[in-house]
């Protein structure tokens, strides 16, 4: 049993919390909107007034938030992680952001003679929840070591990818890769579907081929009714794939697949999508092949 700390607790976090709890560590948590912790508080989790008193009051604190910006937010000034940090402890975080700004964060932990390693994850909410998420670790290998055990009480698949900010470049090449799947997936459909094959029977036959990888099998099907609450929104995936290009540029990796792909989430966006899950990017390729969902 661990004493842990958790900052951000959305969709993926909240879950994160209820595995840690049910393993039967101590979890104390923090979110802007604490009506939103409600069930985690009745499942047993402490709650916290600020980021700080999360970090202060732990040995490892978690984070999970949306972007660069919403880190910055959490980890900095005097209610920030950073400002309950003292040695020996370990700021874990979950969150997808630009790989230069989680290494500067990690120096500011340094600072206080406490450590982080940047830890993202690959999978959605029903891979948590299955058990079956993968989690990549970027950071000192001795940080590593001492947060494996709390890491594989999330999910069964940890990979240690090396130095700081490694493991969010890990992160950003899988995620870009899965809208650049999605979209080719809608091309198929639909060129089935305009040859007269029915949209059911061609996700059928597609979900079971060579080309139903993990992510064509759960949100292939998301083709024929979108989810009533988006797993991974448009603006999030744009944002992955924004960093994706931004390194692309940084390294002279062309990166035309993912540019394209690019393109249709910021059609997405203008045609009022933006809170859908990506998997809109279906409704996109059909609005343009004069096919309505």
């Amino acid at each position: 049993m661990a004493n842990l700390g958790f900052v951000g607790l959305g969709v993926m976090g909240s879950e994160m919390v209820l595995r840690l709890l049910a393993k039967g560590h101590v979890v104390t948590g923090y979110n802007r909107t604490q009506s939103k912790a409600a069930r985690l508080i009745d499942a047993g989790m402490k709650w916290a007034g600020s980021p700080r008193e999360v970090a202060a009051a732990t040995d490892f604190t978690f984070s999970m938030v949306t972007n660069s910006s919403a880190l910055e937010t959490i980890v900095d000034g005097p209610d920030g992680i950073i400002a309950g940090l003292s040695s020996g402890k370990v700021l874990i975080d979950m969150s997808t952001v630009s790989p230069e700004f989680s290494r500067s964060v990690a120096a500011k932990c340094r600072a206080k003679g406490a450590d982080m390693v940047d830890a993202p994850v690959s999978g959605s909410v029903i891979t948590l929840q299955e058990g079956k998420l993968s989690v990549m670790v970027g950071g000192r290998k001795a940080s590593f070591d001492r947060i494996l055990p709390l890491l594989l009480d999330i999910g069964p698949k940890v990979t240690y990818v090396g130095e700081n900010g490694l493991a969010l470049v890990m992160k950003i090449a899988a995620n870009l890769s899965l809208a650049v799947q999605m979209l080719a997936f809608s091309e198929g459909v639909l060129l089935a579907e305009k040859s007269g094959i029915s949209r059911q029977v061609a996700v059928e036959v597609l979900t079971n081929s060579a080309i139903a990888s993990p992510m064509v099998k759960y949100r292939g099907p998301f083709v024929l009714q979108l989810p009533a609450a988006a797993w991974f929104n448009v603006n999030m995936m744009q944002k992955d794939m924004l960093l994706a290009l931004d390194l692309g540029r940084a390294l002279d990796v062309p990166m035309p697949t993912t540019a394209i792909t690019n393109e249709f989430l910021t059609s997405a966006r203008g045609m009022g999508l933006v809170h859908e899950d990506f998997a809109v990017l279906f409704d996109v390729l059909a609005s343009m092949s004069g096919v309505k969902r």
